[in-house]
């Protein structure tokens, strides 16, 4: 152990490490929306986490990890974002707004909006209209409360992305949603002048949207300044790519290179492809302007978290163009010379106090775990994919410290799923294991594949908590495809819709869960971190 603390303390990561600790974490990994509460709208809120928070605490789990939360819009998909920046509003907890409490008729409709917490999946499309119409009457009741305060004032002031932000979301509304590419031609391109222009003009508006962000920023801030309490860490994921139709291609057009949308090739996955349509980041551009889109969204993810994903890692070094429109199978890879890869990942490093893990998933360039390594950045491990040459899986216990491991992903199918559709896959595993292979994972192999992920040679062990919950039958869903949150190149209902079957109340007080979790926490929990 000491010669890994050397290893990070001469990396350029050291203070990063300083502050999170080079020792054993572990932790759980869930999208915000797939909780709920009793005081929830039909999706997880920003403050359905302090109870989990608590709880993890409880249990010595030291980190919570969670899937992107930034405005996607009308988009279920966290990774859709309409801004790099700014939180989705369906996320606030209406039963904490500042105020509320004055307001009989709207905590009455919060109160009849609990009812969608009944669905067995997320219906997204209704609770944000419904709550959209909520937060409009108590923007018409609280304006000039909110708008005053100096907390809202020093809010607008330190962040310059709030108000093309907020007048890309009031010109999206007033043209039905469109993409802006089909909205009038003296709204597509701005100048300073028209652009300002058009803000006075719509500004009662833009101070609405400018206020949802504040209030999911002073939520979440609230949020973390209890996980600061309780000593858990929250880490945030940060997508490398942005929607096409969103407020920062919109105000910065000449970062992006619209005629090429980013997806990936063929492979054994996905045998056409993935076309994902985000446009490619024009990095030349990016380096002159010194990278100052980044270093903007670095440094407002830092209010929120401590340590963060870099989404689809691999990225940075080279990715699958694809003219705008056409197959993926026509794309091409777009590299970047080493050097930038490089360069990027350390303007990552200074921008920010948080610790980056990166996704490095996939077809990975040969130079790109070493450049991790060197930098002390963790990649992921995820346990069905790390194979050897000779196609055994590789004991876990030998992974370099310097990783995540996982057992699953938000976009591959769950543990269970595998066990049962990767026939071929599972009977090696389980014959590696000395084990019988049965058709249907058993409580014992589950708990024993969960047993090895948190004893991996890695420093950090977080698995999505719907693996943790399957431990119990009653926690998860009967139909096992239930409990997958996307299916990566589809279009489907259940795509993001997916919800845990229990509320947040029921599981922290399941007396044989939280057995479960004591019994597969109890070891090499980890050390007090003095530095947090």
């Amino acid at each position: 152990m000491d010669n890994l603390k050397n290893k990070l303390q001469n990396t350029p990561l050291k203070n990063h490490w300083d502050r999170i600790g080079s020792y054993s974490h572990k932790g759980i990994n869930l999208p915000l929306s797939a909780l709920h509460s009793k005081n929830s709208s039909g999706i997880g809120e920003f403050f359905d986490l302090i109870p989990l928070i608590k709880w993890c605490s409880s249990l010595h789990i030291d980190t919570i990890q969670l899937l992107p939360l930034n405005d996607s819009g009308l988009d279920p998909s966290p990774y859709n974002a309409l801004s790099s920046c700014a939180l989705h509003p369906i996320y606030l907890s209406l039963s904490r707004l500042p105020g509320i409490e004055s307001h009989q008729t709207l905590l009455y409709q919060i109160d009849q909006l609990k009812a969608l917490n009944r669905f067995s999946s997320i219906p997204f499309q209704k609770v944000l209209k419904e709550k959209m119409k909520i937060l409009t009457l108590y923007f018409q009741e609280e304006e000039k409360n909110i708008l005053s305060s100096n907390e809202f004032q020093h809010f607008t002031q330190n962040n310059e992305w709030i108000k093309p932000y907020a007048l890309f979301k009031v010109l999206k509304e007033k043209q039905n949603h469109s993409h802006f590419s089909l909205w009038p031609e003296e709204w597509k391109n701005l100048s300073k002048e028209s652009f300002d222009s058009l803000f006075e003009q719509f500004l009662q508006e833009c101070c609405f949207y400018i206020t949802l962000q504040y209030l999911c920023f002073s939520q979440l801030r609230t949020v973390k300044k209890e996980a600061e309490e309780q000593r858990v860490y929250l880490k945030g994921d940060i997508p490398i790519l942005i929607s096409p139709d969103s407020a920062d291609v919109w105000f910065e057009p000449e970062i992006f290179d619209q005629q090429i949308s980013i997806g990936v090739p063929p492979d054994q996955y996905s045998k056409k492809g993935q076309y994902w349509g985000f446009p490619l980041p024009k990095w030349d551009i990016m380096r002159e302007n010194s990278f100052s889109w980044w270093k903007n969204r670095l440094k407002y993810a830092s209010y929120f978290y401590d340590l963060y994903r870099i989404d689809h890692a691999v990225g940075l070094f080279r990715l699958w163009a694809i003219p705008t429109g056409r197959p993926a199978e026509e794309g091409s890879y777009e590299p970047l010379e080493s050097p930038l890869g490089k360069e990027l990942l350390e303007v990552f490093i200074q921008s920010s106090p948080m610790l980056p893990i990166a996704e490095d998933l996939g077809a990975v360039p040969p130079m790109v775990r070493p450049l991790l390594e060197e930098l002390g950045i963790p990649g992921t491990k995820v346990m069905r994919w790390e194979k050897n040459k000779n196609h055994h899986f590789i004991n876990p216990f030998l992974y370099t410290p310097i990783s995540l491991t996982c057992i699953s992903t938000h976009d591959s199918t769950t543990l269970g799923q595998w066990w049962t559709e990767e026939v071929s896959e599972a009977m090696i595993y389980a014959r590696e294991q000395g084990w019988e292979y049965t058709p249907s994972l058993s409580k014992e192999y589950r708990k024993s594949i969960l047993k090895s992920s948190l004893e991996s040679g890695s420093l950090f062990h977080i698995n999505l908590f719907s693996e943790y919950l399957a431990l119990i039958p009653e926690l998860v869903w009967p139909n096992p495809n239930k409990e997958r949150i996307n299916i990566p190149g589809t279009i489907l209902r259940s795509n993001w819709a997916y919800k845990f079957r229990r509320s947040i109340e029921e599981i922290i007080i399941h007396p044989l869960f939280k057995k479960e979790m004591m019994d597969l926490f109890k070891k090499n929990n980890g050390e007090k971190n003095e530095n947090f």
